[in-house]
Order: C-alpha cells, then structure tokens, then sequence
C-alpha cells in the first residue's frame, strides 16, 4: 500500500510542476489582457467588454488549480508559535489530525464545488456581462483545483516529507 501512496506522490508531484507551468503562462496572459485592456481604452477609447473577464477566469484557474503545488511545498502561512512549546510527539500528532481535518474540509468543499459546476452546466449559466461566458468554466478549475488539493493533502497524511525551505525568506 506504501509503495502505491509513494508512486501517486511522484505523479502528483509531477502534475502539479505542469500545472504550476499553466499557471505562470495563465498569469503572464492575465497580466498581458488587462495591460491591453488600459491601453486599448485609454488610447483607443474601446469597450473592455471580454478583458476583465477573461483575466479573472484566468487568475481563478491559476488560484485554484495551483492550490495543491503550494501545499505540497507547505508554501501557506502557517502559524507556528505553538509548534515551538509542544513537544516533538504532541507536534506529530498536531500535524496529522491537522491534516485529517483539512482533508475533510477540502473534501466537503470540492462537493460543493461540483454542485456549482453541475447547476451552471445544467442551467447554462453565464456570467451578467455582454460577453457573457460560461460560468461552467471558473467553476470546473475550481472544482479540479479542490479536488488536486484534498488528494495533495490525503497524500501527506500518509507521507510526510521533509520540506526544504528558501534560504533567503528563512522559510516560511
């Protein structure tokens, strides 16, 4: 079973290095969208009809979907004021029911993520803009994003790994 839950590790590791490569690329194109959507109004005084709109959907994508890279990496903040006056066994088993917790949340939420997604294809919803994209798509990456951060964490419940942290920010 070990060897499993170690063989997904190295497969999500390796999917969300890709999916943090979208997401960089994603970022540049929102940042690019509404560099062009100043200029275009200001010098050309056009509408910015699709801009907004699309660098929103872009930034939800990177937000959610490169959630599970940053905890694999336990790039949250994290308070550990505590974690200095517990010893090291209590600190084990803080970390694990943590975990477990957070697993349950993100779990729950991904639930509710897909409820989002299903009513918003059902229904065809769109967003109130003259664009009017489908909302089925912000609430897709959502829902992948949940789902890739409740495995990242169901994943480290089993296996825990020595994060490395940046030398010049002194970690977290």
């Amino acid at each position: 079973m070990m060897r499993l839950l170690q063989a997904l590790d190295k497969w999500m590791s390796a999917l969300n290095k890709f999916i943090v490569l979208l997401g960089a690329i994603a970022l540049m194109a929102a940042a690019l969208i509404l560099s062009y959507s100043v200029l275009s109004r200001a010098i050309f005084h056009e509408a910015n009809d699709w801009q907004d709109e699309a660098a929103l959907f872009c930034l939800v994508g990177v937000t959610f979907l490169c959630a599970a890279y940053v905890q694999e990496k336990r790039g949250h903040i994290g308070i550990s004021a505590i974690e200095g006056l517990l010893p090291h066994p209590v600190n084990q088993v803080r970390r694990v029911a943590i975990d477990i917790i957070s697993c349950l949340f993100f779990a729950f939420f991904s639930v509710k993520t897909w409820d989002l997604l299903h009513e918003a294809w059902v229904d065809g919803q769109v967003t109130n803009s003259t664009w009017a994209p489908a909302l089925w798509i912000p609430y897709a990456m959502m829902f992948a994003g949940m789902c890739l951060l409740t495995f990242q964490i169901f994943l480290q419940i089993f296996i825990r790994k020595q994060v490395v942290s940046d030398p010049l920010s002194g970690g977290h």
